[in-house]
């Protein structure tokens, strides 16, 4: 997929990204950067005493896949300036090791900004597993080039 600018995303526009398990590597590997070693995480025999059965894979790696799948569509490649923040994201469902993922992102709004080099869109995220269950969901706005402001880059 090539750079999108501003003029070229609309409202209600969707994106997917392709799949990618999640593996007990992740897992472990999450645990190790983050230092988040909760029983629900780590204790395979406490997890099985919980409501799912078996370890939950922290959410907040959900977030970070997400941001590599938003990546991998290429759509911001070379006009994005800064994500302004993640907002309003829930937990819908347990992420499970072996869980196959996929983002589907929408944008909401957009918002030229006053130069006309810039403006903020509105992107719906949604992780869905391989159920095509939304396990977690979430907003985030952020800030790309429009063609006029990558023109002005170039000079």
């Amino acid at each position: 997929m090539s750079t999108y600018y501003f003029e070229d995303f609309a409202v209600g526009q969707e994106f997917e990204s392709g799949g990618r398990t999640i593996t007990e590597t992740d897992l472990t590997f999450f645990s190790m950067l983050s230092g988040d070693w909760n029983p629900l995480h780590a204790d395979t025999e406490f997890a099985k005493s919980t409501r799912y059965g078996e370890r939950v894979v922290h959410g907040t790696l959900g977030i970070a896949v997400s941001t590599g799948m938003l990546h991998e569509l290429g759509i911001f490649q070379n006009s994005v300036i800064a994500m302004l923040g993640f907002r309003n994201w829930n937990f819908l469902a347990p992420l499970l090791v072996n869980d196959t993922i996929h983002l589907k992102l929408t944008i909401t709004t957009l918002d030229l900004g006053k130069s006309g080099n810039s403006g903020k869109l509105g992107r719906r995220f949604q992780l869905i597993n391989q159920k095509n269950e939304v396990v977690q969901e979430g907003e985030s706005d952020v800030l790309v080039l429009t063609k006029q402001g990558a023109a002005g880059q170039k000079k």
